[in-house]
């Protein structure tokens, strides 16, 4: 599956973005899915999961309570929003999959290492 991440941008201090991901292929459904971010200078660091179906989802604690992870499995598309935006949440933002049928904890434990495919990044600024 390829996968291309859109919907970055810059934003103020408690604004909100939309993160897009759309993946090629027709098994989107049979992928768990997940969204990262790397800011200069950092490790990669998880951010939300989701599972095949939409019922099962994971948010590390840094983003529990201000991000949202979805799936839209007829437009093979997976979303993140961002809401409270902080300074601190200024990064390159992936989109991921592990292998397919692979379940969720492949891309919530690991630090990635269970991911398969990335996609090309975008870039999330948080102005102060």
């Amino acid at each position: 599956v390829q996968l291309q991440a859109s919907g970055g941008g810059l934003v103020q201090a408690g604004g909100s973005l939309t993160l897009s991901c759309a993946a090629s292929g027709r098994t989107f459904s049979d992928y768990s899915m997940g969204w990262f971010r790397q800011a200069p200078g950092k490790e990669r660091e998880f951010l939300a999961a989701i599972s095949w179906s939409g019922g099962s989802t994971y948010y590390a604690d840094s983003v529990k309570g201000r991000f949202t992870i979805s799936r839209d499995n007829a437009k093979n598309t997976v979303y993140l929003q961002m809401n409270s935006l902080k300074p601190e949440d200024t990064a390159v933002y992936y989109c991921a999959a592990p292998p397919r049928d692979d379940p969720i904890s492949s891309v919530i434990f690991g630090h990635g290492s269970g991911i398969r495919y990335w996609g090309k990044g975008t870039q999330v600024t948080v102005s102060s």
